[in-house]
């Protein structure tokens, strides 16, 4: 360990100890320009806790950061939240440096954490609502299960009123600030981490904020495992999270395509320049320049999703396909849309891609706006018919 890492308080009891990425670049096909944080919490007590460890290689920040505080030998119980390996890969490596007295996790994380390790790591299970009394630090822990994984949980830390989060309410931002206070643009970020990671369990989030609500839990402070920690307003980021749960169809339409020798992009255009006559807000994003996760969290707040795409080889274009399995996979609820696109042979690419667009649940207003090679001034005038038909369902 070396003294350059120092741990943040962020309670009275409470310190972050975790480790910042600059150089992570993608997160399970999900971009991430700003990196991320593997947050990992100290409870100080009787007998000191740590909350979740870090990624592999990174543990040697982490117990750098610990031993700012007090010696990691001091540390007599740790907890594993979620047992991802971006939060559980130095779990073995620090436990076998530790030696706790108990490793706690939820009944799944046990399961999930012998099938990752296959070894013994002395787990004990802990049940939803079950207390612990780590002499003057009590915590209880709430499943929140498929949040996102079926281990997920949650610990509360009594009298500091600390939710320690794991990935809820988290987002993928490196910065030299612990608090969201002391990080820039915020909400993007976190709207885009929900757009890629939660989205799918969005039932599950109004279920685990019904639940907090019906058990009194009104944080004065979120701790989550990725990012900065709430402490300026955190009922605004869960505020935020049952807003982009309702997936509430908005004004705006989100134009995603490729094209080979321009001619889908001159109806994406079109198709566009119609959306805009309608009233409504448009994001054109071509696939040479936009990445795919880009694309879904610009569709968290829309209403239409029109895709286009050029055949190649009768079928859709490698890039508009790689996007429509990673938005299937997301489960965006309440859109509509249309697919287009340019055919030299036979139309059966944009036919499929419409198809595609069907199993992602997007309400499709018309049938597919397919052109022969070059669109001509009719080709075009459909494309723009078709934008302003897509401004009226979202204004109606």
């Amino acid at each position: 360990m070396d003294g350059a890492h120092k741990a943040v308080k962020i309670a009275e009891k409470v310190y972050w100890v975790g480790a910042i990425d600059w150089r992570l670049r993608e997160f399970h096909g999900y971009s991430t320009p700003r990196g991320t944080t593997y947050n990992a919490y100290l409870v100080l007590g009787e007998k000191p806790i740590l909350l979740d460890t870090v990624k592999a290689g990174f543990a040697g920040e982490m117990l750098s950061r610990i031993a700012s505080v007090i010696p990691p030998e001091e540390i007599k119980i740790v907890v594993s939240n979620h047992s991802e390996m971006d939060h559980s890969g130095e779990l073995p490596s620090v436990l076998k440096k530790l030696r706790p007295e108990k490793v706690l996790a939820s009944e799944m994380g046990v399961k999930t954490l012998r099938a990752h390790f296959h070894e013994d790591l002395n787990l004990t299970a802990v049940s939803d609502g079950q207390k612990l009394d780590a002499g003057g630090s009590a915590l209880t822990f709430y499943e929140s299960r498929m949040l996102h994984w079926p281990d997920s949980m949650v610990a509360l830390l009594e009298g500091e009123n600390v939710l320690f989060s794991n990935d809820i309410f988290g987002m993928h931002a490196a910065c030299g600030g612990r608090f969201d206070d002391e990080t820039p643009a915020w909400r993007a970020e976190a709207a885009k981490y929900y757009a890629n990671i939660v989205l799918p369990y969005s039932a599950v989030v109004k279920a685990f904020l019904a639940k907090a609500e019906k058990a009194g839990i009104r944080p004065k402070i979120i701790a989550p495992d990725h990012g900065p920690v709430w402490r300026k307003n955190p009922a605004e980021i869960v505020r935020l999270y049952g807003k982009w749960a309702g997936q509430k169809p908005e004004n705006k339409a989100v134009i995603a395509y490729d094209t080979m020798w321009g001619s889908t992009e001159k109806l994406a255009g079109a198709i566009a320049e119609g959306v805009i006559s309608g009233g409504s807000e448009v994001r054109v994003m071509p696939l040479s320049s936009s990445h795919r996760s880009e694309i879904a969290s610009e569709l968290l707040e829309a209403g239409a999703l029109v895709v286009g795409s050029p055949v190649l080889n009768k079928q859709v274009f490698p890039t508009v396909a790689d996007l429509m399995v990673y938005l299937i996979g997301l489960a965006r609820k309440n859109l509509v849309g249309a697919a287009f696109g340019s055919y030299g042979w036979a139309p059966s690419g944009i036919e499929n891609l419409s198809a595609m667009l069907k199993e992602a649940g997007v309400e499709q207003i018309a049938a597919p706006l397919c052109c022969h090679y070059v669109p001509d001034e009719a080709a075009l005038s459909a494309a723009f018919k078709l934008g302003a038909e897509i401004s009226a369902r979202l204004r109606a």
